[in-house]
């Protein structure tokens, strides 16, 4: 027998056999699986989910807020809503006696005591108080000297410009500012009050650069009006012999005012002030010549120095 050739295949041109399935086969086994999707099936389940979906909104809309889980939770909550209480200051007891003791002993030793910044009207006493804040009177005085022999009307002041107002208080502190609440003032008492100081303490402080302080230093000490200023003497003073436990400047206005005599009402100001500043000082009171020693409550006394 002869044998046949063997045939060479060219791996290049051989393809891959791909099986063939009948689409009718298919289409059978798809038909028993599953069921056939069509347009008409999609429309109608669509209203389905959209009424599932508007069902859902209302719900979380009318879902009421969580309360708290715990206690500290409810309290935090309940202190938020609740307004602060304020515990109402109550003025230390003093005995209307000891108070009469140590004014009156201060009227023996300067029955007519006057402040230490220099003058001539209610114009010029009000700009030397404004312009003695955070300064010394003998500082505001050295500046003044100057300042009122070029103005010392309200007028005069305007004319004269805040650079020349500037240029004349720039030896005492805050000079920038102080100038400008001068020229300020000087031209709401001319638009508003004629040129003339007011009698009273809202339109005093109603002023450019005027506290309550200053107007009360300008009602005592030119009106004649039973006023309290309460500078940093005043206030070391009032607390150091019992008067008050205010923590404020208003606060111990209120308690002086309610216990000092009315017939020391007028002086009793300067006499605080004189006192605080020549005697019962800040850091080294001079305890062994003051003269309401042994009506003072202060503890630590200072000794005598040693001659």
């Amino acid at each position: 027998m002869t044998s046949k050739p063997a045939i060479k295949i060219n791996a290049a041109k051989a393809k891959p056999k791909t099986r063939k399935l009948k689409t009718g086969n298919l289409a059978t086994a798809t038909q028993k699986n599953k069921t056939t999707v069509t347009p008409k099936n999609v429309e109608s389940r669509q209203p389905a989910a959209a009424k599932k979906a508007a069902a859902k909104k209302p719900a979380k809309a009318a879902a009421k807020p969580t309360k708290p889980a715990t206690k500290a939770a409810k309290k935090a909550v309940a202190s938020k809503s609740a307004a602060p209480i304020k515990k109402r200051r109550r003025r230390p007891s003093v005995a209307p006696e000891r108070v009469e003791q140590i004014f009156s002993r201060f009227a023996a030793i300067e029955p007519e005591p006057k402040g230490e910044l220099e003058h001539t009207d209610a114009y010029t006493l009000l700009v030397a108080v404004v312009l003695s804040a955070q300064a010394t009177d003998a500082g505001v005085n050295k500046a003044t000297r100057g300042l009122f022999a070029a103005a010392d009307t309200p007028e005069k002041m305007v004319a004269l410009g805040e650079d020349k107002v500037r240029g004349l208080i720039k030896t005492i502190g805050l000079y920038r500012n102080k100038a400008k609440n001068v020229i300020a003032l000087s031209q709401k008492l001319i638009d508003e009050y004629d040129g003339k100081v007011p009698e009273d303490s809202i339109s005093l402080e109603g002023l450019p650069g005027v506290g309550r302080k200053t107007a009360n230093v300008v009602l005592n000490v030119w009106f004649g009006k039973p006023t309290m200023a309460v500078d940093t003497h005043v206030f070391r003073i009032a607390h150091r012999l019992g008067f008050t436990n205010g923590k404020t400047p208003d606060d111990v206005e209120r308690d002086l005012l309610q216990i000092v005599p009315e017939k020391y009402g007028v002086p009793a100001h300067h006499w605080l002030i004189l006192h605080g500043r020549y005697l019962c000082k800040a850091r080294k009171p001079e305890c062994w010549r003051c003269p309401v020693n042994d009506l003072c409550p202060m503890k630590d006394k200072t000794p005598a120095p040693n001659k």
